[in-house]
């Protein structure tokens, strides 16, 4: 109790303002240092480019598409058109830029064992190559050179920074080795498709097959499944199949997968499926509960969650089952469950262990605070006792992570990272995301699929999703550099230093003063004192004046106005509520929203029609 009423007098202390909290915010990762040029290699000159692009005889579309992904910028940055020839088609390789595995590249660079997704860069002054482990890790390959060697910036799937020099150099000793930090990448924000997904180098698509793209992991069945492999049409005649609640009475709300008679009928509906699944890639199928906590507690359960030291022991003897039913027919397929609310906990009998091809998809983080490291902070979200709140809590979900890769050979982790109930508010999360993902890639986590980055008008959002598939591509990446390429491009480069250092404020004023959940209410984005205030205001208005175009100007806007939605509902400023001319401000501050394009400030609805509302309401009610 000692420790909480410590830590309860530093959220004091910073809160109002006696002592200032540093800003200086180490957002992680190593340092990035630019490619450097030790010996000119000249790609272009003036506009004119002597370089012929190459692939091997009979390449994919994959690597058809990378040849032209690479000659459309080549031509976009220095006007020069390349021709593309196949190997057989070249007797002189001098001045080729070499992609994918053609027989004269091995030759200059001989293969080393390079994951799926990896590949290599090399150049001797003469040639360029771009080779994958697979034909789509040339394609990343590909963007990767785009970006760090020729300075292509692809902020969000509808804007990209393109620079236009008539010479191009690069250096004529690359000898590098890329590999992915995660087997599996996802991350959707609005506006995806295969093409920026490959840009951005993730490998999730769920739904398409992306062919031009290398391919990717798609799925037969996804998120909650169980209603499907075990409908709810068949309750009235057995309502045995479904969760004994702990009323005594079955309920439709869960499945009961110790009932030896739901296998079996999962299965064949589950072959069915995958016969009828129009997409021949699809090699993941997935067992998902509704959500729900209202899980099972006929004796059969009980007795496995007795047994086994979780309520997750089920799921994973099922989904173990499941697997095994349907490997012989399907010898490639991963069967992934859910390993979430209820079952999110791993067995405290590690000997219940998954099969080789049995992956759990972890997502115990939306429970965990975010504006703390994951391995030091123990508060869990709905959790509204003083110890949670300012105490310092055993690290649960870190250790549960620990323990769920002693028992899966793969494990994915299924994130979320924003604020439900207040997506339209800013969310402390970026001084952390580094350090947990790290975390996870070092304890052996071998995929990470993010939900939020699509369908949430979320703060800061466009950046948000930037960061997460850097590091989902490399989890050392330097955040802050990269934080500050985006921030240039998306929001001017005469902004971005103003938006950088009201990031950094309220990066580091929330690590002092709260705890940043997945769904919590307002006072969750800090608490600052009055100077601390006017400091962001006056930074705000700094951005919102400089120099810069009308587009960045729109997005400087959206992103002011998670700023003016805290401060409305805490009541400062024009917002104060003995201010007379309050309601008039909030209905200004809702026209914002609306002209802005921005339709809730909460997940779970609409912004309501203006006729319906008085103003006479914080903003938080608008919903």
């Amino acid at each position: 109790m000692l420790k909480a009423i410590i830590s309860l007098i530093e959220v004091i202390v910073f809160s109002l303002g006696i002592v200032p909290v540093n800003t200086a915010v180490d957002y992680g990762g190593a340092p990035y240092t630019p490619p450097a040029v030790t010996g000119p290699m000249n790609l272009a000159q003036n506009g004119s480019s002597p370089f012929t692009v190459v692939i091997p005889d009979g390449a994919s579309p994959c690597i058809e598409n990378a040849a032209d992904v690479f000659t459309s910028y080549f031509k976009k940055i220095c006007g020069a058109s390349l021709p593309v020839k196949t190997e057989s088609e070249t007797s002189d390789f001098k001045n080729t830029v070499l992609l994918g595995a053609a027989a004269y590249s091995e030759r200059l660079k001989p293969s080393a064992d390079i994951q799926e997704d990896g590949f290599v860069l090399y150049s001797d002054g003469a040639r360029l190559v771009i080779r994958g482990g697979s034909d789509r890790g040339t394609l990343y390959g590909v963007y990767t050179f785009l970006e760090e060697y020729l300075g292509v910036r692809r902020l969000t799937p509808t804007l990209e920074k393109v620079p236009e020099s008539k010479d191009i150099v690069i250096d004529s000793h690359i000898n590098r080795t890329v590999e992915p930090s995660f087997a599996i990448r996802r991350n959707d924000c609005a506006g995806t498709n295969d093409e920026y997904r490959a840009s951005t180098k993730m490998n999730v698509s769920f739904w398409s097959e992306a062919a031009d793209y290398g391919g990717a992991l798609s799925y037969v069945l996804w998120d909650v499944t169980l209603d499907r492999l075990v409908p709810d049409s068949l309750f009235e005649e057995h309502p045995d199949y479904f969760a004994l609640g702990e009323d005594g009475k079955r309920t439709t709300d869960h499945v009961c997968l110790s009932n030896p008679a739901v296998l079996p009928l999962a299965v064949e509906n589950a072959r069915q499926a995958i016969l009828d699944c129009p997409r021949e890639d699809s090699k993941h199928i997935h067992i998902g509960q509704k959500d729900n906590e209202n899980y099972c507690h006929c004796k059969t359960c009980e007795a496995l969650y007795e047994k086994y030291g979780s309520v997750c022991a089920p799921t994973l003897i099922f989904t173990n089952a499941f697997a095994d039913a349907l490997d012989d027919e399907f010898p490639d397929f991963t069967f992934t469950f859910y390993a979430y609310q209820e079952t999110d906990r791993p067995p405290a009998d590690l000997s219940l262990r998954c099969n080789e091809n049995v992956v759990p998809v972890l997502c115990g983080l939306h429970k965990a605070c975010r504006s703390h490291p994951l391995t030091e902070c123990g508060a869990v979200d709905g959790d509204e006792s003083f110890q949670n709140l300012f105490g310092e809590n055993e690290p649960l979900t870190a250790q549960d992570f620990a323990n769920w890769v002693k028992v899966a050979d793969r494990t994915y982790i299924y994130d979320y990272t924003i604020n439900f109930l207040n997506t339209a508010q800013f969310f402390s999360n970026f001084g952390t995301l580094q350090s947990t993902m790290k975390y996870m890639h070092d304890l052996g986590i071998t995929g990470y699929i993010y939900n939020c980055g699509d369908g949430h008008e979320a703060a800061f959002n466009e950046l948000r999703n930037y960061l997460l598939c850097k590091l989902q591509w490399d989890v050392n990446c330097d955040v802050s550099y990269w934080m500050n390429e985006f921030l240039k491009g998306y929001y001017g480069e005469a902004a971005a230093p103003y938006i950088r250092e009201i990031l950094d404020i309220q990066t580091a004023q929330i690590s002092a003063t709260a705890h940043a959940f997945d769904f919590d209410w307002h006072y969750q984005s800090g608490f600052y004192p009055l100077y601390t205030v006017a400091k962001l205001d006056s930074l705000w208005q700094k951005a919102l004046s400089a120099g810069i175009t009308e587009a960045e100007r729109f997005n400087v806007e959206c992103a002011n106005l998670s700023w003016e939605y805290y401060k409305a509902n805490l009541f400062i400023g024009k917002y104060f509520f003995l201010n007379p001319l309050r309601m008039k401000a909030n209905e200004e501050l809702y026209d914002s929203f609306k002209s802005h394009g921005f339709n809730r400030v909460c997940s779970f609805g609409l912004i309501p029609e203006k006729e319906n509302l008085t103003f006479i309401e914080r903003p938080i009610e608008w919903r």
